[in-house]
């Protein structure tokens, strides 16, 4: 299926493509577009952006609203979720310790690899960790 999200990633969107590949959709593939009319034009699946279903509604991140959807009951994952929202809105919903790195560590990787694609290949490694981190701490 093929996903898609405005360019120029930060927490959020690399999150979710994260998130969709190793619980949702392992053949995902992902193209950019400026708005929800050129996604659909596309024929891709919107996220994170203005007006779409899996992007920021109620309070949550676009990420969130992705686990609420596919319904991914993992203790892990709802950790992570946290921290992905307070790094990404910021609002000290969740008081996450590790939110203010993970914004530096993706912030500063966007710096230096400017092809959103890699820079999924990349921040896939970080989220992998965190989640292994959760999982641990939840066993």
């Amino acid at each position: 299926m093929l996903w898609v999200t405005r360019p120029r990633c930060h927490v959020d969107r690399t999150a979710f493509a994260w998130l969709i590949r190793r619980f949702v959709d392992r053949e995902a593939t992902f193209a950019f577009a400026a708005d929800p009319a050129e996604a659909k034009r596309l024929g891709g699946t919107p996220f994170d952006m203005r007006g779409v279903e899996l992007g920021h509604h109620e309070g949550r991140c676009s990420f969130e609203s992705a686990v609420l959807k596919y319904a991914l009951d993992d203790p892990a994952l709802r950790e992570l979720a946290a921290v992905v929202h307070e790094a990404d809105v910021d609002d000290d919903q969740f008081h996450t310790p590790e939110a203010a790195g993970l914004d530096a560590v993706i912030r500063g990787l966007g710096l230096v690899i400017e092809d959103d694609l890699e820079l999924f290949r990349v921040t896939d490694r970080v989220y992998d960790g965190l989640h292994a981190w959760f999982q641990r701490a939840a066993s």
